[in-house]
């Protein structure tokens, strides 16, 4: 593979990414409350091992020798998420200061090693009593979330310029609020309009607070966007991957945009009128820094009259015979591109890629992980990033999900994500063959200054 040439490479941001429920453990260390993940992981069914995150990677207790390997690799930028619950154990209210050191030694660490820290303001794990007051449902949610980022800023932002204000708001909203599969597991249409508006308020409130409280700051967002394409040309299937497409990609990047939500094209989404109140729709549009780009595959999507509110479905991809990952999602590089090519059209002032990776049956054998599987998805995704930078997509950066194999939410701890291998048992950490390449990559970069001048192969790196 060529790293082709592209322009301004000097402010290519290359980085790691992690979340805070996932790797932290220490559930309930130091007066930390719990959050919703900490009472739905511990309720027997709703993780396909039964497993929980109450130790998950330890990185309470070991971020100093896991922030000490990502220095060891060269990687300069890492993306870690604040748990609201660790800080503020109730999520409003008394601020729990053993959670704030803990904050403070890994951001002063990173800065020792020379690793820009960007944080995560809300990865997912809403602190439980917030969730018995209606959680993202309550529309009270914008002020308890107002507080905490102003709790963050002063607390954090006389070292950390980098602030994304939150992960995915369609996965939590919809995973978490409509479909019941992640915490807090609640279902139903009414429940995910209300959290998903007041989500949506939160995002661009979020940009508003910390611009208002620092003037240094780098602030963006971040959204999950999946290249959605029909199963086939019929008039049916396509009009099925444009509802899919408005509501899975576009109902949290065009109220920020300021055109509103995407009610053209999936009319259902009308029905957040209920939510909306006087002001709102210019309370939804904020002028970020940068919004972040996570994409792991492409969904493939055909008509159905037998699912409920969007009338369609994604053709999985073992069904469709072609190469995918330990989630059973399809390999394809190109998507991306694709992604990254949409996403540019809003104008926005800069893409970062906060995340991308793949889950592959990873084994310690000798002292070695050998995962080539990874590497070449690295390798083939970072071609195509290249490939739209080339074409004048203005992406300036690119995160690996994840720095460590860590507890992947309803899935357990099957699927392994990191380039760093963990044995839970043990708490061990094997750097991955891909963790070497990925070093190898960046510190070419580094050296070379220019991506012109990084011309490596998955073999050769």
């Amino acid at each position: 593979m060529q790293f082709e040439r592209v322009a301004s490479e000097s402010d290519f941001k290359w980085g790691v990414s992690t979340a805070s429920y996932q790797i932290e453990g220490a559930w309930n260390a130091d007066g930390k409350g719990r959050s919703i993940w900490d009472v739905f992981a511990n309720t027997r069914g709703k993780i396909k091992d039964n497993s929980n995150a109450n130790i998950a990677c330890d990185f309470y207790h070991r971020y100093a020798h896991d922030i000490t390997i990502m220095s060891q690799l060269g990687i300069p930028n890492f993306r870690f998420s604040i748990s609201w619950s660790r800080i503020l154990p109730d999520g409003i209210g008394p601020v729990n200061m053993y959670g704030i050191d803990f904050y403070n030694r890994v951001i002063d660490l990173c800065l020792e090693l020379g690793i820009t820290p960007w944080i995560t303001l809300y990865h997912w794990d809403l602190p439980y009593e917030l969730e018995k007051k209606g959680g993202w449902t309550n529309r009270e949610i914008i002020n308890w979330f107002g507080n905490y980022v102003e709790v963050c800023i002063k607390h954090f932002s006389d070292r950390v310029s980098n602030w994304v204000v939150l992960n995915e708001p369609m996965a939590f909203t919809g995973a978490g609020y409509f479909l019941g599969v992640h915490a807090p597991g609640r279902k139903g249409l009414s429940n995910f309009l209300a959290a998903a508006h007041h989500a949506a308020i939160c995002q661009a409130d979020g940009g508003r607070i910390i611009k208002s409280l620092t003037s240094h700051s780098n602030v963006g967002t971040s959204f999950s966007a999946t290249h959605i394409q029909p199963y086939t040309q019929s008039n049916e299937d396509v009009q099925a991957a444009v509802r899919v497409d408005a509501l899975l990609n576009r109902t949290f990047v065009e109220p920020l945009a300021g055109m509103g939500y995407p009610i053209e094209d999936f009319r259902l989404l009308q029905r957040m009128e209920q939510y909306v109140k006087d002001g709102d729709e210019s309370r939804l549009a904020f002028d970020m820094d940068f919004v972040g780009l996570q994409t792991y595959t492409r969904d493939v999507v055909s008509s159905s009259l037998f699912i409920p509110f969007i009338r369609a479905k994604i053709v999985k991809a073992q069904n469709r015979k072609v190469e995918r990952t330990a989630m059973n999602w399809e390999i394809y590089p190109e998507g991306i591109y694709h992604a990254l090519k949409k996403l540019s059209k809003y104008n926005f002032k800069e893409i970062i890629v906060t995340e991308n990776g793949a889950a592959f049956p990873d084994h310690v054998i000798d002292g070695r992980v050998i995962d080539t599987s990874r590497t070449r998805y690295l390798e083939q995704h970072i071609a195509e990033v290249l490939r739209a930078r080339r074409e004048g997509v203005n992406v300036n950066g690119y995160f690996v999900w994840s720095f460590t194999d860590n507890f992947e939410w309803a899935e357990g701890y099957q699927p392994r994500f990191g380039l760093v291998h963990i044995n839970y048992a043990t708490q061990q950490r094997t750097i991955k063959h891909s963790g070497y390449w990925y070093s190898k990559l960046v510190k070419k970069y580094a050296s070379a200054h220019s991506l012109a001048d990084v011309k490596s192969s998955f073999l050769d790196v």
